[in-house]
């Protein structure tokens, strides 16, 4: 007898796990429903920046004619659901239809965070996360003229090189010390902050957004910081982090993690055997994960379950990432912020062009994980040294 599946959100964890559970059930036991709030399938969030400057949408898609078409599938876009019934196992979407469940998985990805700064409705302020919003950057960007865009993360700084590309002149307010806080330490970010700068960014790092002032026509006219400075600005670019989307956890009586999310066991399970949660909006063990590798572990991880394997319980302690970003290789690898006390450092570097970090077990001095920044030795050759002393030629492979 054919299951029902009902995947709620089709960003790119709930379409790994669809994909993923496609793959591996080849006899056919699950049906797919997958219920997406955009009206847009799938599509690559990272590379949402190569849109901005000239992409299209069908540059970024992730579902094939294959996915769409497959009898085992029913996607239904602009399908979101506001509430559900866990005893008759049905959720809801918004025009009033129930929908039958035999298991759940909630997908519902994150929202933006917007700082609740005095100004922060006016006209020409944008957060960054979907086709349509970056059609209104595109629409209110003029070239010669300067902007802000909070926020010196990945995302923000993704955006600002965007902006930049498009012909204006952007500044970057990131109230942490320095850029990428939580990817990188202050060794790596110098890095990054040399390229930015050399790029024509202006990185304003250790304040705040105080306020967001209008001009005559009611839209952004200035940016003013928590110390003084005032930054006058066209528009303004929110991408200073991310809540995760867990409303339906309380529609459906599920706990939520401390800081928000769906909070689900070591196998993304909520305490109702029949619900899981995946990506963004899940708190494993009680923690978010913001990077879509992490979100793609726990979509192996359900759809394994769901398949009738025995996949490995999700282990969120790799985090390991590769970019380049603003022309700077940035990769970390292993585990840079290891549980249960402090790990010994060891740190390579040559001035503000490249450097590497290693973190070490302190009784063992095996190799626990790194960061790298700049021209530095490749993550992959790396990452097998890790649970294990490292090389003598260990500077070598960092700073080659």
């Amino acid at each position: 007898m054919t299951r029902t599946l009902v995947v709620v959100g089709h960003g790119m964890t709930g379409h790994r796990l669809a994909e993923r559970l496609r793959a591996l059930d080849t006899s056919g036991a699950w049906r797919i429903v997958v219920l997406a709030e955009e009206a847009h399938p799938a599509y690559d969030r990272i590379r949402l920046s190569s849109y901005l400057t000239g992409g299209s949408r069908q540059d970024l898609a992730l579902a094939g004619r294959d996915f769409t078409e497959d009898p085992r599938v029913d996607l239904r876009l602009g399908c979101a659901v506001v509430s559900g019934d866990r005893a008759e196992r049905t959720v809801r979407t918004a025009d009033g239809e129930q929908l039958p469940y035999d298991a759940l998985v909630l997908a519902t990805g994150s929202e933006p965070f917007v700082p609740p700064v005095p100004g922060r409705d006016l006209a020409n302020c944008f957060v960054y996360r979907t086709f349509d919003d970056l059609d209104a950057i595109r629409g209110a960007a003029r070239r010669g003229r300067p902007c802000v865009v909070v926020g010196g993360g990945l995302l923000g700084l993704e955006a600002a090189h965007a902006l930049r590309l498009l012909g204006m002149r952007p500044h970057v307010v990131e109230s942490a010390s320095h850029l990428m806080p939580t990817q990188l330490d202050a060794g790596a970010a110098r890095v990054l902050h040399r390229s930015a700068t050399g790029l024509g960014l202006r990185l304003h790092c250790g304040t705040a957004v105080a306020s967001i002032e209008a001009g005559p026509d009611g839209a952004v006219r200035a940016v003013v910081l928590g110390d003084a400075t005032v930054l006058e600005s066209d528009l303004v670019v929110f991408a200073a982090g991310i809540r995760p989307r867990d409303e339906l956890a309380a529609a459906l009586g599920l706990e939520r993690g401390e800081r928000g999310g769906v909070l689900v066991d070591e196998n993304c399970r909520t305490a109702d055997e029949h619900i899981w949660a995946v990506g963004e909006c899940a708190a494993v063990q009680g923690r978010c994960y913001g990077l879509v590798a992490p979100g793609y572990g726990m979509a192996e991880t359900v759809a394994g379950r769901l398949a009738g394997r025995s996949p490995r319980p999700f282990d969120g302690t790799d985090t390991s990432t590769s970019l380049k970003l603003l022309g700077v290789h940035v990769a970390t690898f292993g585990i840079i912020h290891p549980r249960g006390g402090p790990a010994a450092e060891a740190v390579f570097a040559e001035g503000t062009t490249r450097y590497a970090k290693v973190f070490l077990e302190p009784e063992s001095g095996r190799l626990l994980g790194g960061i790298l920044a700049g021209e530095t030795g490749s993550r992959t050759a790396l990452g097998p040294f890790v649970g294990h002393r490292p090389p003598a030629d260990l500077e070598q492979l960092l700073l080659p």
